[in-house]
């Protein structure tokens, strides 16, 4: 349930982190399920000595930053994990590490906000990168380690066919994937296929050979039907109070079945085979977690309803007037309310995914 908690990639002018200061901050709990996992792998398998024999600065790209505080609890813990290998590798050595954190989202993130944010006390330089991490973003060779959480789960854009009526695709009265043809399913899975290709392509040419790449995001066990995933339950209700608004003329049906929610959860087997098919990377490991393991009692609709909101508001508004999102968003939560059963009903357990990769 609470992997739909996200720190936006797509698009982060979306994010209302104001939202959020009342209720627990899932998205840091879901990350310390795998925080030992990231440990051991970077014990086990980051070579820090290779790394730091041309040059004592280690380069760190954490993708999707969004406006912290989780960014900043995540570098820490990287630059902690990485200098402990390094004493371990190197315990004669006087060579002191530094770092370089580059936190990196699109243009339109809230830099001045991530910024004044940042710890006073902490052991790596900072600095920004505006930019889609589709692209790009750092000069050939030059980055050692590369976190991205809760990002890759955002398409680089909708699918166009979901918008030709003349399209099998065509996604009438619908707001996702959730329950759809296999047309619509295809399409997304599509997209995403395309949009991993040009992400590991583009990190392939900027980190160093033995270089490490951490992902965690939303995930799907295999042969699993997206529907019986919690996230699934959301979506289904996000489009059915739109039609039921659209049949009460408070918005067109038009305008219900041109947005689509361009969110996509993969399996392992999915990410292995783009992994695999792109040959940049070698998997070191590929998991599914439970992102609840760290959270006890029942599902609190009424703090995930917000969570979901401060992820997806600004884009709802590009789309709706705010009148109608604050309307969608309350009759949304009675209907999760009226619907609790199916809601803890739904499928929790190992629904994060943990890759890490290493660059060949």
């Amino acid at each position: 349930m609470q992997s739909i908690h996200s720190k936006i990639s797509f698009p982060f002018s979306t994010f209302n982190p104001r939202l959020l200061k009342s209720v627990p901050n899932w998205q840091r709990l879901a990350a310390n399920v795998v925080k030992e996992r990231i440990k051991g792998a970077i014990t086990m398998k980051l070579d820090v000595e290779k790394l730091s024999s041309t040059s004592n600065t280690i380069y760190i790209a954490d993708l999707g930053c969004a406006v912290g505080p989780n960014a900043f609890d995540a570098m820490q813990d990287v630059v902690h994990f990485i200098q402990q290998k390094y004493t371990l590798q190197c315990p004669q050595s006087n060579t002191t590490l530094q770092f370089l954190v580059l936190f990196n989202d699109q243009p339109s993130n809230d830099f001045n906000t991530l910024f004044t944010s940042l710890p006073r006390e902490r052991p790596y330089y900072a600095a920004g990168v505006p930019g889609s991490f589709h692209r790009r973003l750092f000069p050939e060779s030059s980055i050692h380690f590369v976190h991205c959480s809760y990002a890759l789960h955002w398409l680089s854009k909708v699918p166009e066919e979901l918008l030709d009526k003349n399209c099998g695709a065509w996604n009438k009265g619908r707001i996702h994937y959730t329950n759809a043809p296999n047309e619509v399913v295809q399409a997304y899975a599509s997209q995403f296929a395309k949009d991993m290709e040009e992400f590991l392509c583009a990190r392939a040419m900027e980190i160093v050979t033995g270089g490490m790449m951490t992902i965690i995001m939303p995930g799907l066990p295999n042969e699993m039907p997206y529907s019986q995933l919690a996230a699934s339950l959301m979506y289904d209700f996000m489009a059915s109070t739109f039609m039921d608004m659209a049949n009460e003329g408070l918005v067109s049906e038009d305008e219900v079945d041109s947005f689509n929610l361009p969110i996509y959860t993969p399996s392992p087997a999915e990410m292995a085979s783009v992994v695999e098919k792109n040959g940049h990377f070698s998997i070191e490991m590929l998991e599914l977690t439970n992102p609840a393991s760290l959270v006890d009692g029942p599902v609190d609709i009424k703090a995930w309803v917000i969570h979901v909101r401060a992820a997806m508001e600004g884009m709802f508004i590009k789309h709706f007037s705010t009148d109608i999102i604050d309307e969608m968003f309350d009759r949304l939560t009675k209907k999760l309310f009226m619907f609790t059963d199916q809601v803890e009903s739904g499928y929790k357990d190992r629904t994060q995914l943990l890759v890490v990769l290493i660059r060949k």
